[in-house]
């Protein structure tokens, strides 16, 4: 659908104008959850399991929870379509407290953090291939911070039709990947060898963290809800995605696990490097580390894309961040919201770069928050159901209420799992020798959310503030 030309009056707030298609919303989820996790966390996931139908049977497992979690998301898109997503349903069934808590520590953690680790990948990769000094990562992540928010500040249809385009080239680009391992190698490069760890239900529950970190993203198309054509389109988008993205997954891990066998995998740090570099050579790792970038570009570039609409809808619903709220006609876009999303996103990669801890900052600054909120949000279908009975449905998640039950309890897992790591992680001292802890980003990511509070004592105040001045000024 065109966006409509219509001339833009002094002080006038544009209005939202649904474009997106289908199409637009399977390349947004599949782009934002097929990320450069794939690319790593395949060793870690081996390491756990002491098969490689284990391993399978993780990947197939963790695929079918997010589709679990894409059901319940299908039910809360379709009926309640809003550009706000996950803060909208929050808001309808917690009331505004939690809800201001939870787009606070999206604007300020979530989302920017997230936008700010994909950064770090890009610019790790990036650097691979031309370094630019001592802070080349940090500053290939500030520069596609800048870029990618320019894009989408010029509008809407460059913003999908450059995720369209990645998102094409890094699913062809895994195909490839699938490809070299189950037809360019002759047989596993290692002769079978004892798993460096036996699976245990320790070890297993840990391979299935870094298995839903990596189906991880699939929640942010509940922010297009409002920008597509047919509500009913999300809902679709996101069943269909999830089938392509755990299809993909499966694959590409049967490859990894045919080219270099579970040991393999297992000791790798770069499986994808490993796997190319066995199928084609040095040309292979050259073509791997642009692979993962184009990856992180997509995610990245989807996750400033979705980021934006909450802040859009902060705006629109606290007059005191009311900045926020404005929708620019010509482009069609958040623009405001985009480049307060943009410098927020910059602030967390210098933080990165200052700790010298860049994407292990960004994780542990975002896990512990996304989780106890993504479990919050869950909770809130069953509670929607319960208080607003008569709501029509355009789409009903099946198994009612079992289904949001499994995916509240393994949210609940991942909170557990990710308070661990950070707890694990904060006893760490930084390799760097100067006394920095490497959990300085989850109490940082603890902290930050915790501000929400006094922010929302100001926002009530200066409502108060604002009824009584109307009140004094009414007319008599």
């Amino acid at each position: 659908m065109a966006v409509k030309s219509v001339p833009i009056k002094p002080g006038e707030v544009a209005e939202l104008v649904p474009t997106l298609s289908l199409k637009d919303a399977v390349a947004m989820i599949v782009g934002i959850v097929v990320g450069a996790g794939i690319f790593r966390t395949p060793s870690l996931v081996a390491a756990n399991v002491s098969s490689e139908t284990n391993a399978l049977l993780l990947w197939l497992a963790g695929g079918i929870v997010s589709l679990i979690g894409a059901f319940c998301y299908a039910e809360l898109t379709a009926t309640y379509p809003h550009t706000g997503g996950d803060y909208h349903y929050l808001s309808r069934a917690y009331g505004r407290p939690l809800s201001f808590l939870f787009v606070w520590s999206r604007v300020t953690v979530i989302q920017t953090g997230s936008v700010a680790l994909l950064s770090f990948v890009f610019g790790d990769y990036a650097s691979q291939l031309l370094r630019l000094g001592e802070y080349s990562p940090s500053i290939y992540a500030g520069l596609l911070v800048v870029v990618l928010t320019g894009l989408n500040v010029l509008g809407v249809h460059q913003g999908t039709r450059t995720q369209n385009y990645l998102t094409v080239v890094e699913v062809f680009s895994l195909v490839l990947i699938i490809v070299a391992g189950l037809f360019l190698i002759d047989s596993p490069s290692v002769a079978p060898q004892p798993v460096p760890v036996q699976s245990s239900v320790g070890s297993i529950g840990l391979a299935m963290v870094f298995v839903l970190l990596t189906y991880g993203g699939w929640n942010e198309a509940a922010y297009i809800s409002a920008e597509t054509t047919d509500r009913r389109d999300v809902a679709r988008g996101l069943l269909l995605s999830m089938g392509i993205v755990t299809g993909l997954y499966l694959m590409v891990n049967w490859a990894y696990l045919r080219g270099l066998g579970l040991t393999g995998v297992a000791n790798s740090q770069a499986v994808a490097t490993d796997l190319m570099k066995r199928a084609m050579g040095e040309r292979g790792a050259v073509f791997v580390t642009l692979l993962v970038a184009i990856s992180a570009i997509t995610s990245a570039n989807a996750t400033v894309f979705t980021g934006a609409r909450t802040n859009y809808a902060f705006g629109r619903d606290f007059p005191l961040f009311g900045f926020l709220g404005r929708w620019q006609r010509q482009g069609n876009t958040p623009t405001n919201a985009l480049l307060v999303q943009g410098a927020l996103a910059l602030g967390l990669v210098l933080i990165g770069t200052l700790t010298r801890q860049g994407f292990a900052t960004m994780v542990e600054y975002t896990a512990p928050v996304f989780w106890f909120f993504f479990f919050m949000v869950g909770l809130s279908l069953i509670v929607l159901r319960i208080r607003e009975p008569d709501v029509a449905r355009p789409f009903r998640t099946p198994l009612y209420p079992l289904l949001p039950l499994a995916f509240c309890i393994s949210c609940l897992y991942m909170l557990q799992a990710s308070v661990v790591y950070v707890f694990e992680a904060s006893r760490r001292i930084g390799e760097d020798g100067k006394g920095v802890f490497v959990g300085i980003g989850a109490l940082v990511g603890i902290l930050v959310p915790l501000m929400g509070i006094p922010a929302f004592w100001l926002v009530l105040h200066s409502q108060r503030v604002a009824s009584a001045r109307n009140w004094i000024d009414y007319p008599r």
